[in-house]
């Protein structure tokens, strides 16, 4: 999912632009082969595997992938490029390959040449034979679709016509449930329909509102000296077990209950989806803020902050990556406080209970994903452990450059056995999307100033694939 960067961290970044080192989501891929938890035996390999596709490193713009899905035997690719290389070759491609999943990695005839920005691919139930994208573009493969599309896989990938395409702002997240498509984004009317705003059940068939889901979504973050912000649906994640999703955006009240930056749907109910209790008041204000509540705002430049979310392999914890540099009542001073700029671990069950905290430094932190090894999370930080230091390292801290691992039961960083970050990545914009299969985990990145470093490996601009062991 697409990621934006901050004024405070983008200021961080610039300060060490000369070591630079890197969703869709992300997130949402539900055809994404997942890889059973019993059979885990520990955090994937430090060595990434080599002839992934990327990017060159440098292009006229920042080339960028903003998620990656696995269906079958084949990874998708979505994002905002239009160069890949791999193997030797160059091919032309324009917000969206694919290639196979397993060495040597070959990129496919895949070639939807969509034009605008593709923030998110889902497929029907595993169903490989179609894909749907959403976004900000107008054409696929030159035929009209308006920021949502159905997409054939086989050949080019040729507009399916049958499902409608056409949304009145950017979609921004697509997942997929029975038969349903759940999208969400910026826009207040999709496909013909205008009933439910900013997070739409469709029809896999016929892309029309299939009122699955009814969820009343509305405002957007105000406090003083807040930059102006727009009620949307960013990103989503569905739980290991089908049953549940985690969402997150700018909103104050959905289903007429007070929720912020996240909330948990429950879509095993009947007869549509429906918001479960979970919620905290570290991230929806309920309790005010201190003595007697929590630093749950964050920079008047970022109000919407928690920007990723990902499942324990037993559905039982979900982590929180989170933007916001810091609280925007609390700008000085140190221990950094509140969620911003944070990986966080919560309970699952009816309430979020709060179980650790990381702090990156006032550096942000855009995707996450989780196995038995551990809790990983992407973004353009330089340190973990770090809440003794804004932009730079704190007593404790431990660089972690663009990646890191985190101990599942105590959030504190994996290290090797010199005590250094277990990961590391060129930070570049951020690592937008990290995705567990069942071969081990991958990172979309980015090229920005030339970015390409993943884990001491060069050349893997867009693309890493951390493998699990024999």
């Amino acid at each position: 999912m697409f990621r934006h960067i901050s004024r405070w961290s983008l200021l961080g970044l610039l300060s060490v632009i000369a070591p630079l080192t890197l969703a869709l989501p992300g997130p949402a891929g539900q055809a994404a082969i997942s890889r059973d938890a019993s059979a885990l035996a520990g955090p994937p390999q430090v060595q990434p595997a080599t002839g992934t596709p990327s990017f060159p490193p440098s292009t006229p713009q920042t080339e960028q992938i903003r998620q990656l899905v696995q269906c079958g035997g084949v990874m998708y690719a979505v994002g905002s490029f239009s160069t890949i290389q791999q193997g030797g070759h160059t091919y032309a491609r324009n917000n969206a390959f694919s290639f196979s999943a397993t060495a040597p990695f070959t990129v496919t005839a895949w070639n939807p040449n969509v034009n605008g920005v593709v923030d998110s691919i889902t497929f029907n139930s595993g169903h490989c034979s179609d894909a749907y994208i959403g976004g900000n573009f107008s054409r696929v493969r030159g035929r009209s679709a308006l920021r949502i599309a159905e997409v054939r896989t086989a050949a080019a990938g040729g507009l399916v016509t049958t499902f409608m395409h056409s949304a009145n702002k950017e979609v921004e997240t697509l997942a997929s449930y029975q038969n349903h498509v759940l999208a969400g984004g910026f826009f207040t009317a999709i496909n013909g329909g205008s009933a439910d705003p900013y997070m739409t059940s469709l029809n896999a068939t016929t892309g029309r509102n299939d009122g699955f889901l009814s969820l009343r979504i509305s405002g957007h973050y105000g406090f003083h000296g807040v930059t102006g912000n727009q009620t949307r649906i960013y990103n989503q994640q569905i739980s290991h077990s089908g049953r549940m999703d985690l969402v997150e955006g700018d909103f104050t009240s959905v289903g007429g209950k007070r929720r912020q930056q996240i909330f948990m749907l429950n879509l095993a109910s009947r007869p549509r989806g429906t918001l479960t209790t979970w919620t905290s008041p570290r991230f929806d204000g309920s309790r005010g803020y201190p003595p007697g509540g929590y630093y749950y705002n964050c920079s008047t430049k970022e109000p919407f902050y928690i920007k990723s979310a990902a499942w324990s392999a037993d559905d039982a914890t979900v982590y929180l990556a989170g933007t916001g540099f810091r609280p925007w009542n609390r700008m000085t001073g140190l221990p950094v406080m509140g969620l911003c700029d944070s990986a966080s671990a919560f309970t699952a069950g009816r309430t979020a209970t709060f179980k650790w905290i990381n702090y990156t430094g006032c550096d942000s932190l855009y995707s996450a994903a989780a196995d038995t090894g551990g809790a990983y999370f992407g973004g353009h930080l330089r340190y973990s452990q770090n809440p003794n230091g804004c932009n730079v390292q704190g007593p404790g801290a431990i660089a972690a450059s663009g990646l890191e691992g985190l101990n599942l039961a105590t959030g504190k960083l994996l290290v090797n056995s010199q005590g250094t970050s277990l990961y590391t990545r060129d930070r570049g914009l951020g690592a937008d999307d990290l995705l567990i299969t069942a071969a081990g985990l991958w990172v979309a990145s980015d090229n920005l100033a030339g970015s390409q470093m993943c884990d001491g490996v060069q050349g893997l601009s867009g693309i890493c694939f951390l493998p699990y062991g024999p």
